[in-house]
């Protein structure tokens, strides 16, 4: 028992707990204090891109929802910018573009791979899934906003 317990203190030594939600940055997208899912049941992290327009091996994106009144950018070339296939959770392929930037959890930046997606219908614009999650965090379902939270707190006592 004592060696089990040391083992998940050392776990949660090197992994930041997640909640099921948060807030987060993605500064080369200009977006701030979004909210997203953390969803360990998706492989992939999805963004919602309400234009999408590919021209001369470029791809041009806008990021903007009217239910989510901070989630608006202007638009934002992507030189490097591939193709994936996702399964839905219904069982559905489809066939998205996937470009990759940073994000920001806990004040700290990371590099993640995003599809592009329309989730207008969708209560949160950004879905982080477990290809993003492994090896840094653990998600605790009973939380929330535990990365907008920490940032918070620190801005108070700074």
């Amino acid at each position: 028992m004592i060696i089990f317990g040391l083992f998940l203190y050392t776990l949660s030594m090197s992994k930041k707990v997640l909640g099921r939600v948060d807030k987060i940055d993605f500064p080369e997208l200009s977006l701030n204090t979004i909210a997203v899912k953390i969803d360990t049941g998706a492989y992939t992290s999805a963004i919602h891109c309400s234009k999408i327009r590919e021209e001369d091996h470029q791809l041009y994106c806008t990021f903007e929802s009217k239910e989510h009144p901070n989630f608006k950018s202007a638009e934002v070339v992507f030189q490097n910018y591939s193709y994936t296939d996702v399964k839905s959770s219904n069982g559905h392929r489809e066939n998205r573009f996937k470009i990759k930037t940073k994000v920001v959890f806990f004040g700290k930046t990371y590099k993640i791979n995003l599809t592009l997606s329309t989730r207008d219908d969708m209560r949160f614009p950004v879905l982080i899934g477990r290809q993003f999650l492994s090896k840094k965090f653990i998600v605790d379902v009973d939380l929330e906003n535990q990365s907008f939270n920490s940032q918070t707190n620190n801005s108070q006592t700074n």
